[in-house]
């Protein structure tokens, strides 16, 4: 048993670190991977969501340069963006959690925010900052409302950050890296938060199982935001539509032909 959690932890770790700072949902692509595996039922819920600090940690370490400079404009973007969600995720998350964490409802979500991404990609619009570091407050505050939609599960926080970002003029290399920056406080206190809610499920001999997560995810993640600021350059968000959209179409015909037993 032990050794079947320790490869759950490591699926899950690395599906984690793949999928956090793609617009394809993270919290989406684990609840339906948990789900096939049979990673099911509260304890790895809260697993899920804390092996998010081990994809947070490889932005720290990618950009620590700019997040050990004390850089007060950065810092105070940070706080007021990561504020809404926050309080919205403290007032509904045991909702959220209850009648949203179910592969049906992220397929769908899946498939609304693929066809958001294709119409926002369809007209570009001129970006009015260039920088995160450009940012004023306001721009942060906008972001952080965008953040708010993610807390539907198959959303996605850096899709509803990123794209958002875009919305509101930030260029598409400013809106992925203050989606990085973004996800640090906001995967931190998730993670934290509900570990400790949910302490009474865990033990010592979990350890191991968490440290496998939290390094799978970390290493992964690497990989992919130094792939995605390189890919941003030159392309555009419309092949994670698509893909999100027929992510979403197979989940649900799977569960409407009964070819997969979808937990309720």
């Amino acid at each position: 048993m032990a050794d079947t959690a320790l490869i759950y932890a490591l699926i899950l770790g690395v599906v984690e670190g793949i999928t956090e700072f793609l617009p394809i949902s993270s919290t989406g692509h684990l609840i339906v991977a948990a789900d096939l595996i049979g990673a099911t039922g509260e304890r790895w819920n809260v697993f899920n969501i804390a092996i998010q600090t081990g994809a947070m940690l490889a932005v720290v370490w990618e950009y620590r340069a700019r997040f050990f400079k004390v850089d007060v404009t950065l810092y105070r973007n940070l706080i007021v963006a990561f504020m809404p969600a926050a309080v919205l995720g403290l007032l509904f998350s045991r909702y959220i959690k209850s009648y949203l964490f179910h592969a049906v409802p992220v397929a769908l979500a899946f498939i609304i925010g693929g066809f958001v991404i294709l119409w926002v990609e369809r007209k570009p619009r001129p970006a009015r900052v260039e920088t995160a570091e450009a940012m004023t407050w306001v721009d942060a505050l906008k972001v952080g409302i965008a953040q708010c939609f993610a807390l539907i599960p198959g959303t996605s926080r850096s899709g509803a950050t990123i794209i958002g970002g875009m919305l509101f003029g930030l260029s598409r290399k400013a809106a992925t890296e203050f989606s990085f920056f973004l996800a640090v406080p906001t995967l931190v206190a998730a993670g934290a938060y509900d570990l400790w809610k949910n302490r009474a499920l865990f033990s010592a001999d979990d350890i191991g199982m968490f440290s496998v997560g939290f390094i799978a995810a970390f290493i992964s993640a690497f990989v992919v935001i130094r792939w995605l600021i390189r890919y941003v350059a030159t392309h555009d968000f419309k092949p994670f539509a698509w893909y999100r959209i027929v992510f979403g179409a197979v989940v649900l015909t799977t569960a409407y032909f009964g070819l997969v037993t979808w937990k309720a």
